[in-house]
């Protein structure tokens, strides 16, 4: 459980953008804001874990790919691959930012049915139209490089080594941290515990901290990952974001493969890849409800029945293994249709989503951090039109079909 934090009470009691959250993608946020010469307002940042220690930056897998079903999915990713390959440029060009890697050992989806080999089949040709490496192979193909896999119920692979793998996020996540505010945004470790709406009910006028301090706001940003739906009934908002655990076990092999392990997707719902000299698995619990957003309990029968069986039927190498960490996170998950929910409420106009990423929001933030940025400062989006993520959807009922959702 969150032990308790000494809070602080911010410098003003007015900001023209208050970002409720400053993991990941709140300090993606605060960071292209600041960063942009045509904003000139003022930032403060509220984050209740200033450790980050329950936020899921801390428990993400931290990993990038192309191989979505949507073209706007696939240029957000393609966004965040240059990103973090010319990520001292982007920082200013100064020695003392970190080079980073992308570490493409690759993405592997495996069909075990006719109707998902299709599937995959006509996703490659959209990732193909925007440029992406996916390969379609049958199994023998597969095996071929990849000679450790039990691929016998297998009908299908869609593999691409090219600009897909791991990154260090959280390296990227102390940079812009640290960075925005030096650039003048106000990080305090405090809690929003209530808004205050004008009178026509358009628009959020201040929020309460829970050291009392009463805030004006220009605009407010939700950037609190699994508790989104928490910070937006505070404005009277429901959105359809729910926190859904999720769990990850670091093991090591006694048996080498030989060469890196693909991230595989697995048939059975599990996935997993390389972790340095060891390697990471991951899997939603069975059934997969709603949780607090402070559970992180972990079901330690879930790798013993489930995880391991699964592992070893696909790389039988892996009866042989042995797990040396593992750990329980949380997905903002969007039951609406898996997607990010990114801009203003329809009704209340400084309002800002930026929320409900399903297990995308780490390789989605470069993007929808400058995209909120722009939207703030110019009122639109002008680098990459992410206007498919509006809240509008949901009030339409209309939903945004991206299939590759793991």
């Amino acid at each position: 459980m969150p032990t308790a934090i000494k809070t602080h009470s911010p410098e003003h009691t007015s900001y023209d953008v208050v970002i409720i959250g400053g993991a990941m993608l709140g300090s993606s946020v605060a960071w292209f804001l600041s960063s942009n010469p045509d904003f000139t307002g003022s930032i403060l940042v509220v984050e209740k874990d200033p450790a980050y220690e329950f936020c899921s930056t801390a428990h993400t897998n931290s990993c990038v790919r192309q191989q979505f079903s949507t073209e706007i999915n696939i240029r957000i990713s393609q966004f965040t691959i240059d990103f973090v390959k010319n990520f001292r440029d982007y920082m200013g060009g100064s020695p003392d930012v970190p080079d980073l890697t992308l570490q493409s050992f690759g993405y592997l989806y495996l069909a075990d049915n006719d109707s998902f080999a299709d599937e995959l089949r006509a996703r490659q040709k959209v990732q193909e139209r925007c440029g992406a490496g996916t390969k379609i192979l049958t199994p023998e193909e597969l095996k071929a490089d990849y000679g450790f896999y039990n691929l016998d119920d297998i009908v299908l692979c869609s593999l691409n080594t090219e600009n897909e793998g791991y990154f260090e996020g959280s390296t990227i996540f102390e940079w812009w941290r640290r960075s925005a505010g030096k650039q003048g945004a106000e990080y305090i470790a405090n809690e929003v515990i209530s808004m205050t709406k004008s009178a026509n009910g358009q628009k959020i006028e201040t929020v309460t901290l829970a050291t009392g301090d009463v805030i004006s706001c220009g605009t407010v940003i939700n950037a609190t990952g699994p508790r989104a739906a928490l910070t937006a009934r505070m404005a009277g908002i429901d959105i359809p974001v729910e926190p859904r655990k999720r769990y990850t076990y670091i093991f090591a092999a006694e048996d080498n493969l030989g060469r890196d392990l693909p991230l595989t997707i697995d048939p059975s719902g599990m996935h997993m890849r390389q972790y340095g000299e060891q390697f990471m698995a991951g899997s939603p619990p069975d059934p997969d409800p709603a949780v607090d957003p402070d559970d992180f309990a972990e079901d330690h029968s879930l790798w013993e029945n489930n995880v391991w069986p699964m592992l070893a039927n696909r790389v039988p190498q892996f009866e042989r293994i042995r797990m040396t960490s593992s750990w329980a996170g949380h997905y903002a998950f969007n039951v609406f249709d898996h997607n990010a929910i990114i801009g203003p409420h329809s009704e209340i106009s400084n309002f800002l989503f930026v929320n409900g990423f399903s297990g995308h929001g780490l390789q989605q933030s470069p993007a929808m951090g400058r995209g909120i940025s722009e939207l703030v400062t110019y009122g639109e989006y002008r680098s990459l039109d992410l206007s498919a993520f509006s809240y509008q959807r949901i009030v339409k009922n209309e939903h945004m079909h991206e299939k590759a959702v793991i």
